[in-house]
C-alpha cells in the first residue's frame, strides 16, 4: 500500500488528547480500559450488525477462572493488538471519536497493570513458588470454595463460605502437632504460612491498583481530564526501535482516521456512518432553456463543486437562533463490500497518499464512474453532535445517464455509544437479611477486591510478560470485523427523542441547499429548470415526513 513504511509525523511527540466536541464518546470508550467488570459484559453492547465475542481459554490443565481476564484487561489487549498490530487489517473510521486517545488509554492502563503485576510477580515468587506445594494446596482450597459457593444447594453454598476458616484451623492444628524435626519441619510450616502472608501483601497491592483504575474510570466519565501517560511512545534515541514503532503506529492510526475512503456494506450501510434511514432523488431530463439551442456543456463535478460551496455555509441563517454548528463537508470515495465481509481494503497506488485519495482522482471518479463496477463519489456533510454521541451524515451523489440528471440525497445516522460504556463505577454491595428482623433486608458493602480476585491477579502476574500465553489460558475478546471503535458499539439514535429530532431536522435544510445550488448551475448553463424546480418542491414536502426507514433494506 501507499501508506506502508511511511512516517506520518514530523517527529517524536506525545499526541494530544481527545479533541473538543467529541469528548463524551471518546472518554466512554476509553473508560473500558480501566474497568474491572466481568469480561462477558462486553456482549451486552453487541448491536444488530456488529457482535463482539468472548473466546474462552483452551487449556484443559487450568480449567478455572483464575487466568480469565476482566473486561479492562481483555479490552485493552484486544484494542491495542487490533489497532497497532504490525499486520493489522484496515480500520473503519471512528466518526465523532478520537481513536488515538482511546488506544493511548489502553496503553496507559496496560502500563499500570504491568507495574502492578511486577510487584505481584515478586510476591508470588517469594511467597508462592518457593513454597509451591503450599501454594497449590491453598489455590485448590480457593477453587473448591468458589465451586461450592456457586452451587444451588444452600448447604453446600454455606459450606463453601466457611471452608477457608475451617481449613485455616486445620492447618494451625497440623502445624502445632507436626511430627517432623529440623529443616523439613520449618519448610512445611513455612509452606502453610507463606502463601497466606503473600496473599495479604498481594491484597494490598491489588486494592491500591483497583482504586487507581476506578478513579481513572470515574474521571473519564465525569470529564475530569484524565491523561493517558505513555512514555514508551516517545523515543529518546534512534536505537529505541520499539518506541519508534509504537509512535509511528499511533501516527498511522490518526492518518487512517482522516482517510476519505469509506465502505458500503449493503444493509449495514456505510461502515462507520450507520445505516441509510432516508433517500430523496431528484431525476429529470436535461432540456435546453431556449428551443432549438443547446445548453452549455458541464460535468457532474461542476454541480458537485457548487453544492460543496453551498453546504459550507449551512451554519449561516437569516435569524440569530443558534441552528447548525459548522459542518464537515468532505468528498468521499465509497467502495462496495459484501454485507458479511470480514475485512476491507483501502484504495492504493499513485493516486493515494497517506490514506487520502488525491483530488484529481476524486474528480475523475465523480465525472466518469457513475455506472457499472468501481468506486463511486459522494459529497458528504457531517454534523458531530451531543459531544460525539450522535453523528448525522447527509450524502449527495450526482449522476448523468444519457439525458437524465439525477441528484440523490441520503441520510445516515450513527447513535450514541452503548450505555455499558457510560456507566460509572459503583460500590460493590450485597443485600442480606437482618439478623433479628429477618423479614427486613440491609445492604452491606463488599471488599473492593475479593479474595478470589487477589488469587487471580497473583496467578496471572508471572505470565503477563507473554500475553499470547494468557490468551490461551484465560481467553480474550474477539472484536467484530471490519472493526472500527465507534460503530462497533453504537446504539440506534431513534430511541432518544432529541437525537432522532436532530437527525430528521437536518435533512430538510440540507436537501434544499443541495437543490438550490444545483438549480443555479443548471440555470447558468442554459438548462430548462422548470421540471427540476417542480420536482424539488415535491421532495421538499416529502422530506418533512417524520418517519425514519430502513432505506438500505430493499423489500424485493
Amino acid at each position: 500500500m501507499a501508506s506502508d513504511g511511511f512516517d506520518f509525523s514530523p517527529g517524536a511527540q506525545i499526541p494530544l488528547q481527545g479533541s473538543g466536541g467529541q469528548a463524551v464518546a471518546t472518554n466512554a470508550l476509553a473508560s473500558a480500559a480501566y474497568r474491572d467488570s466481568p469480561v462477558e459484559k462486553i456482549l451486552d453492547a453487541n448491536s444488530e450488525w456488529h457482535k463482539s465475542e468472548v473466546k474462552v481459554g483452551r487449556s484443559k490443565l487450568f480449567r478455572s477462572d483464575y487466568f480469565k481476564p476482566n473486561l479492562g484487561e481483555a479490552f485493552s489487549r484486544a484494542v491495542q493488538e487490533r489497532m497497532l498490530g504490525g499486520a493489522r487489517k484496515a480500520l473503519i473510521q471512528s466518526f465523532g471519536t478520537d481513536p488515538q486517545t482511546v488506544v493511548e488509554h489502553c496503553l496507559s492502563a496496560t502500563r499500570l497493570r504491568k507495574s502492578r503485576d511486577t510487584k505481584l510477580t515478586a510476591v508470588t515468587a517469594l511467597f508462592g513458588f518457593f513454597f509451591l506445594p503450599g501454594m497449590i494446596l491453598w489455590v485448590l482450597a480457593f477453587r473448591l470454595r468458589d465451586y461450592l459457593g456457586n452451587t444451588k444447594d444452600k448447604a453446600l453454598s454455606a459450606l463453601g463460605g466457611a471452608l477457608l476458616p475451617i481449613i485455616g484451623i486445620v492447618a494451625l492444628v497440623f502445624m502445632v502437632g507436626l511430627p517432623l524435626n529440623g529443616f523439613l519441619a520449618l519448610y512445611v510450616r513455612a509452606m502453610i504460612v507463606a502463601p497466606v502472608v503473600g496473599w495479604f501483601i498481594a491484597k494490598r497491592i491489588a486494592e491500591s491498583s483497583a482504586k487507581d483504575m476506578r478513579a481513572r474510570w470515574e474521571g473519564l466519565l465525569s470529564g475530569g481530564g484524565v491523561i493517558a501517560k505513555i512514555p514508551e511512545a516517545v523515543p529518546k534515541n534512534p536505537n529505541e526501535t520499539s518506541r519508534e514503532a509504537l509512535r509511528q503506529g499511533l501516527e498511522k492510526l490518526s492518518a487512517e482516521q482522516q482517510s476519505n475512503s469509506v465502505f458500503y456494506a449493503g444493509p449495514k450501510g456505510i461502515l462507520g456512518m450507520g445505516t441509510r434511514w432516508g433517500s430523496w432523488q431528484l431525476a429529470e431530463e436535461l432540456v435546453p432553456k431556449e428551443p432549438g439551442k443547446e445548453f452549455h456543456q458541464f460535468r457532474s463535478w461542476d454541480l458537485v463543486r457548487a453544492i460543496h460551496d453551498q453546504l459550507k455555509v449551512l451554519e449561516r441563517g437569516p435569524l440569530n437562533t443558534g441552528g447548525f454548528p459548522t459542518p464537515s463537508v468532505t468528498h468521499w470515495i465509497v467502495s462496495p463490500v459484501g454485507e458479511n465481509a470480514d475485512s476491507v481494503s483501502r484504495p492504493d497506488g499513485e493516486d493515494v497518499a497517506t490514506f487520502q485519495v488525491k483530488p484529481h482522482e476524486i474528480q475523475r471518479i465523480c465525472n466518469h464512474q457513475q455506472f457499472g463496477s468501481g468506486d463511486r463519489h459522494y459529497l458528504g456533510v457531517q454534523f458531530t453532535l451531543w459531544e460525539g454521541q450522535l453523528i448525522i451524515t447527509m450524502m449527495i451523489t450526482v449522476t448523468v445517464l444519457h439525458e437524465t440528471l439525477r441528484i440523490e440525497v441520503t441520510g445516515h445516522a450513527l447513535g450514541p455509544v452503548h450505555s455499558l460504556f457510560t456507566s460509572k463505577p459503583a460500590a460493590k454491595t450485597k443485600t442480606v437479611n437482618k439478623t433479628v428482623r429477618f423479614w427486613e433486608t440491609r445492604d452491606i458493602t463488599l471488599p473492593l477486591v475479593e479474595s478470589s480476585e487477589v488469587v487471580r491477579l497473583a496467578l496471572r502476574a508471572p505470565f503477563t510478560w507473554y500475553p499470547p500465553l494468557l490468551d490461551y489460558l484465560g481467553g480474550k475478546i474477539a472484536l467484530p470485523e471490519p472493526f472500527g471503535l465507534r460503530h462497533a458499539w453504537a446504539e440506534k439514535p431513534w430511541r432518544h427523542r432529541f437525537m432522532a429530532d436532530d437527525a430528521m431536522r437536518a435533512a430538510t435544510p440540507v436537501l434544499r441547499a443541495v437543490h438550490s445550488a444545483a438549480l443555479r448551475v443548471l440555470d447558468e448553463n442554459g438548462v430548462d429548470t422548470e421540471r427540476f424546480d417542480n420536482r424539488s418542491m415535491v421532495l421538499s414536502g416529502a422530506v418533512q415526513d417524520p418517519t425514519p426507514r430502513k432505506a438500505d433494506v430493499y423489500d424485493a
